[in-house]
């Protein structure tokens, strides 16, 4: 990795206190819900070496109190200050980054008195990307069997994702807590729990984990995969920057914006998404008909454990067709330092078996020894932290929250005033060069949907790459 994509630590310390400040500020109210996984609490980086005897819960500990139902508002009263836009019961308050396809805000609840992310999106920029400004609704639809004809099916598929997000309830999967949508402007406004600090790790570091620290967080990892396959969700973007870490020390999955719905055993796609440096092989094979989803996912989490212990993605060059050819034809290479043990190296082999149907799964890493500690410390079965959802059609149509026009108004020209669309999670040096989950722009979330031209100067970071809809 070239050292210009570096930079100091200095600034990214500073924004992770800042924000972590003045989340401590608030009295907030703790944790209800019991970790699942039998992990103990805390980050691992701050206590030492971990001991299977410190993360082994019973199942009665195991057990959660089932997550509140989203408030539904009608309606929302808008004041817009010199220091805030308050949007109903939110105080809208500093930009905290950049999502899928719009600004971050951290915004705070006045009514549970928490903080939270608000995530505002702009639903030109995701037709876009999913291609569907050149196909627009036929003339002659009829809309009363096309209930989303006015927003075009990529905002039907949203919503329908978020009726999904607000019910799914895991320790390792980022909570939707509220949407507040306007039919008539581009935003479109969903609250998330708070992450204050931020990835679980950026890429290209020097300073990857040890194999316990990577062991700690891959498990959770494991467990959120396990969770969204059990919904039938394939995420399709797993990277480091899309695990972000709670209070507790431990990883939520975050960023569904290109992820898959499928029914039956596995999803068959055939479609390009994600972040480029961590697509699958049979992703980017012009032969290939159609892929397994679940493996997919299986291949992201094979390249995150290689960035975990080696801090740099095992397959890397600053020409996307060069990357691709990496990925299709070139054997994992392990550094000479730092060293790891052959237990870990032979899991990561399997994660990145070219071959999608001799490729380990879920399950079998959930049984592998580097992940169980030789059996000392097993995961928890399916049936223990997966329970079933089931989303009506009812549900997804009603599954934003309407608000006026006029507040949706006041809340961009606030945020465009003062125009600095920042991540306290980069330092500047870093965020000139789109790098966040790995090194260059080409290892970021990228697009091409809706122009075939495939330019990379319109790259940004938290775009999603698209070859067609699906």
């Amino acid at each position: 990795m070239s050292a210009d994509t570096s930079c100091s630590l200095e600034p990214d310390a500073e924004h992770h206190a800042e924000l972590a400040d003045m989340v401590a500020t608030m009295s907030m109210a703790p944790s209800r819900m019991t970790p699942p996984n039998g992990f103990r609490s805390g980050p691992p980086r701050t206590t030492g070496p971990l001991r299977a005897s410190d993360r082994k819960m019973s199942l009665q500990e195991r057990g959660r109190i089932a997550r509140q139902p989203t408030i539904e508002t009608k309606r929302v009263s808008i004041t817009d200050t010199d220091d805030f836009v308050q949007l109903n019961q939110y105080k809208m308050k500093k930009e905290i980054g950049k999502g899928s396809y719009g600004v971050v805000k951290l915004a705070y609840n006045e009514d549970s008195e928490q903080y939270y992310a608000m995530k505002v999106v702009s639903k030109k920029r995701l037709m876009k990307q999913f291609g569907f400004l050149r196909r627009p609704p036929s003339q002659g639809s009829n809309p009363q069997q096309e209930p989303f004809s006015k927003v075009t099916m990529p905002l039907e598929k949203v919503y329908k994702e978020i009726a999904i997000l607000k019910k799914l309830d895991h320790h390792n999967v980022v909570k939707l807590v509220e949407v507040l949508d306007d039919p008539d402007e581009d935003g479109l406004h969903m609250a998330f729990e708070l992450m204050p600090k931020g990835p679980v790790m950026e890429v290209p570091t020097d300073t990857p984990f040890t194999e316990e620290q990577a062991r700690f967080y891959f498990r959770d990892v494991v467990l959120g995969i396990e969770y969204l396959h059990y919904h039938k969700i394939i995420h399709r973007d797993i990277k480091p920057s899309n695990l972000l870490l709670g209070d507790d020390g431990h990883v939520k999955i975050a960023d569904f914006g290109v992820s898959k719905e499928f029914e039956g055993a596995d999803a068959l796609l055939s479609c390009t998404a994600g972040t480029p440096a961590f697509m699958a092989p049979e992703m980017i094979n012009e032969e290939a008909q159609g892929f397994s989803g679940k493996a997919l996912d299986v291949w992201a989490m094979g390249v995150t454990l290689f960035c975990f212990v080696f801090g740099r993605c095992p397959f890397y060059d600053q020409y996307i067709l060069s990357l691709y050819n990496k990925i299709k034809s070139k054997c994992v290479e392990f550094p000479e330092t730092p060293l790891i043990g052959e237990e870990l190296k032979q899991l990561i082999e399997r994660m990145l078996d070219k071959d999608p149907e001799t490729r380990i799964t879920i399950p079998e890493i959930k049984l592998h020894p580097w992940v169980t500690e030789d059996g000392t410390n097993p995961l928890p079965l399916e049936e223990e932290h997966c329970t079933a959802v089931e989303v009506t059609e009812e549900e997804v149509q009603n599954s934003v929250t309407l608000i006026t026009s006029l507040s949706t108004v006041i809340l961009v020209k606030s945020m465009l005033r003062k125009r600095s669309f920042s991540n306290p999670f980069e330092c500047q040096g870093r965020r000139a060069e789109r790098s966040m989950s790995a090194p260059g722009g080409l290892l970021m979330n990228v697009s091409n949907e809706g122009s075939r031209d495939g330019e990379l100067e319109d790259l940004y970071e938290d775009d999603a790459f698209t070859e067609c809809p699906e």
